[in-house]
């Protein structure tokens, strides 16, 4: 039913979760805390990712973006007032309403179809992977970068698509516009146009910090 709608207890970061990315946490906040100890009581291990539009991932009060994606508890190590986790994105969901905060966020969501990916898109993504792949080689001589340019991705391509916009070298707002896209060919444009800005940018800086 692509109607249905569940309810899951929710993470509000300053950083997207992209599906098959994985997403290390160290949980400290007592409302997070309890959230976690709620979600591992639970079978299906799952809590939501949303971006923060406004404010700061502790303290609440902040205001979030509409569209996230579902992250599995992977494993877990839990000690004394703190959670150590790692978690992986599954599938994207944009919510359908917010519920009360207490004891920890939650909300309704509705999951949104995995996006479709035939023999030109394909092509495309190789393309976009290859660019993204060229742009972090540049990138990893001059600065520290999350993601080594020669990442082993998945071989399957629903996977690929959305792990090569994962580790390009783009900000948090650039990544929530690809991760609410409606198709694939839309993702990768706006991957490929966002990459070839970011490394403008980044060539800009670097020739910036030559010597004359």
């Amino acid at each position: 039913m692509p109607d249905a709608t569940r309810e899951l207890a929710m993470f509000p970061l300053g950083s997207v979760l992209f599906p098959g990315m994985p997403l290390p946490l160290r949980v400290f906040e007592p409302r997070y805390v309890a959230m976690l100890s709620s979600v591992l009581a639970d079978t299906e291990r799952e809590f939501g990712v949303v971006l923060i539009e406004r404010g700061w991932e502790v303290g609440g009060g902040d205001v979030r973006f509409g569209v996230g994606t579902v992250a599995h508890i992977a494993s877990v190590d839990i000690s004394e007032g703190l959670i150590v986790l790692l978690a992986t994105g599954t599938e994207r969901f944009e919510v359908v309403r917010w519920l009360q905060d207490d004891p920890f966020p939650r909300a309704e969501v509705r999951v949104l179809d995995a996006l479709e990916i035939d023999a030109p898109t394909l092509s495309a993504l190789d393309t976009a992977e290859a660019l993204v792949r060229a742009t972090l080689r540049r990138a990893s001589e001059f600065v520290e970068l999350p993601w080594s340019p020669d990442i082993e991705l998945s071989p399957e391509p629903a996977k690929r698509l959305w792990q090569v916009a994962g580790i390009a070298p783009l900000g948090a707002l650039d990544q929530f516009t690809l991760l609410r896209s409606q198709t694939a060919t839309e993702l990768l444009a706006t991957l490929v146009e966002e990459t070839q800005a970011a490394e403008l940018h980044l060539t800009a800086d670097w020739g910036d910090d030559q010597p004359d």
